[in-house]
This record gives structure tokens, C-alpha cells and sequence, in this order.
């Protein structure tokens, strides 16, 4: 089913859309309303409209995609581009594993029926692995290469030419071992070919109604866990819990609880801070922690980090 109508909940500036249902729509018809999602009245930019028919010109160029689909704001972009471009010619494929966030699977299946295509989830075992578990620098790699093997078998098997994902420009300045095994295995990133930073994922996400384009950003599990500490079904399980519970507390925030052992350690946006520091949501936090099996709690003053564990291999 086709539906051309979306609801927004506020227009104040970082407004959420809810509900959007934009199967089809072009960008251009939504060039007069682009900033009614950010609170910028001013004229949607060319650029942006350039970049968007480059990033499905590209799409298209590859006959058929299998896209490495999480929910997020970047891959969702890109199974939009590509159902625009490929119509029925694409297939979303959502690894689940013990690494991926409880809620985090049922939003990728919303998605995938909000955009009308093609949806598959897989298992993945990357416990079994004893390079993954024993979370070296290289983990991530370690990861990427076992999910995107999956998913290139799927491929073949379907005979779709290319597996894609949603790699932006931006992602080139982090610590990404990850990227290697795309590398390695000929991953496609059509973000980062448009030119598609973080910032223009979201604006263009915005301009076409996506519900994900102010989503906070998400990673796996086990990237609240230091390297060298190892990953275990218990310490994902520790985390997911809290972090479901904090979103309770602090919706639609930044969220991630680093896993220090008896330690857990909160990270938000610092402006959320007086939110976890209120008394009864400071003793409420404490008492479900505790009950999870940390020792002891506590609320990084830095704020949110994106890979705030990778600042140790980075300044090596």
C-alpha cells in the first residue's frame, strides 16, 4: 500500500515526525516544507537535492541491492534511495543477534513495512566466535566480516549483485576496523560515494518525511564494553537492560552504559544529566542497576561520546 500522508508532532526546532508514510514522493516536492523538520525556513539548498539524485543514480547503476539494513538513520536512507531507484529490485536484510538492542529489531521491521520493501532477518552468531569474545582493537572487524559474509551468501544465493550499507562520509574519521572487512569484501557505501555527510543524511532524511532523520544514533552492544574485557551473553544482557530503563527516563536521548566490570557507567547528553541526577530518578536508576548486578553507578560529566571507548586506540 502507497501512502502519502505524514503527521508531525511539533514544529519546533528538532521536531519529530511521526508517522510518515512517503513511498514514492520525490524530493523535489518537498523542496517549499525541507526546514519545517529542522526549524530552518529558509530555501532547501541544491546540494542537497543534487546529492540525493546522485545517491540514487549510483543505486540504479547497480541493477539489484542487498542493503545491510539496522534502522537506523543511515541505512534507512539508503533503502529509500534504493526503492526509489530499484522499486522492487532491493531486499533489507536485519542481522539479530545477542549484540543488537531488544528494541531495536521491531523498529527495523516498522521501517521496512513504512517503506515497502522486501525484509529479511537473519541470525548471527558472533559469540561463537572466540576472535569476536575476546574483544581485541579489532573486534569490529571481526564483526563486520562475519555479518557481511552472511549477508553476501544471501546474495548470491538470490542473485542480487551488490550488498550495500550505510557508511557515510563522516564515518572515515572514527576508528572503524569495520570499514576493512567491507573493504575486503567489496561492500558497497553509496553514502559516502553522493558525498553524504552525517549532517546531510539527516536534512535529506527530514526533507523526505523519514521517521529516523533525528533518531539518535545506535551500535552494537558490545561497543559499551573496553577492548581487552571480554563479551559475554550476561554483560550485553546487563547493558540492553539498563539502557531500555534509561530510555524511560530520558526518551529520545543519547544514551549508552559503558561496562566497567561492577561499574556501570552512564553516558548521556549533558544537558540530560539533570534528568538522571533528580533524586527519584537517581535512586530509581541505582536500585534497578544494582539489581542488574553492578556494584556501582555512576554519569560520565563528559556526556555522550560517539566511540568514547576508541579514544584509547586513537591516541596510540
Amino acid at each position: 500500500m502507497i501512502y502519502h500522508a505524514f503527521e508531525v508532532l511539533s514544529l519546533r526546532t528538532h521536531s519529530r515526525v511521526l508517522g510518515a508514510r512517503l513511498h514514492g514522493l520525490s524530493l523535489e516536492l518537498y523542496r517549499t516544507q525541507a526546514y519545517l523538520f529542522t526549524g530552518n525556513m529558509q530555501t532547501v539548498s541544491d546540494n542537497l537535492n543534487n546529492k540525493y539524485n546522485k545517491l540514487k543514480n549510483i543505486i540504479e547503476s547497480m541493477g539489484s541491492v542487498l542493503v545491510a539494513f539496522s534502522g537506523g538513520t543511515d541505512s534507512t536512507l539508503v533503502v529509500k534511495a534504493a526503492k526509489d531507484a530499484l522499486q522492487d529490485h532491493v531486499l533489507a536484510v536485519t542481522a539479530q543477534s545477542e549484540t543488537t538492542g531488544g528494541h531495536e529489531l521491531q523498529e527495523a521491521i516498522e521501517l521496512a513495512n513504512l517503506l515497502d520493501v522486501e525484509h529479511l532477518i537473519v541470525q548471527t552468531n558472533e559469540l561463537e566466535s572466540e576472535e569476536f569474545t575476546r574483544n581485541d582493537t579489532d573486534r569490529c572487524y571481526v564483526c563486520k566480516k562475519l555479518r557481511f559474509s552472511r549477508l553476501l551468501e544471501i546474495a548470491k544465493n538470490l542473485n542480487i549483485k551488490y550488498v550495500v550499507d550505510g557508511t557515510n562520509v563522516d564515518d572515515l574519521g572514527d576508528y572503524r576496523p569495520g570499514s576493512k572487512a567491507a573493504a575486503e569484501l567489496n561492500i558497497q557505501s553509496p553514502l559516502q560515494l553522493a558525498g553524504f555527510t552525517k549532517q546531510d543524511v539527516r536534512d535529506v532524511s527530514g526533507i523526505l518525511g523519514l521517521p529516523t532523520w533525528d533518531k539518535p544514533a545506535s551500535a552494537c552492544l558490545a561497543s559499551r564494553i573496553p577492548y581487552g574485557s571480554s563479551i559475554t551473553v550476561e554483560k550485553l544482557r546487563q547493558i540492553d537492560h539498563a539502557e531500555t530503563f534509561l530510555r524511560k527516563i530520558i526518551p529520545g536521548s543519547q544514551i549508552r552504559v559503558r561496562h566497567h566490570g561492577d561499574i556501570a557507567r552512564i553516558e548521556t547528553d549533558h544537558r540530560e544529566l539533570p534528568k538522571v541526577l533528580h533524586d527519584e530518578n537517581r535512586k530509581a536508576i541505582l536500585a534497578y542497576f544494582r539489581r542488574l548486578g553492578f556494584a556501582y553507578v555512576t554519569a560520565d560529566l563528559g556526556g555522550y561520546q560517539t566511540g568514547s571507548l576508541n579514544q584509547t586506540v586513537l591516541r596510540r
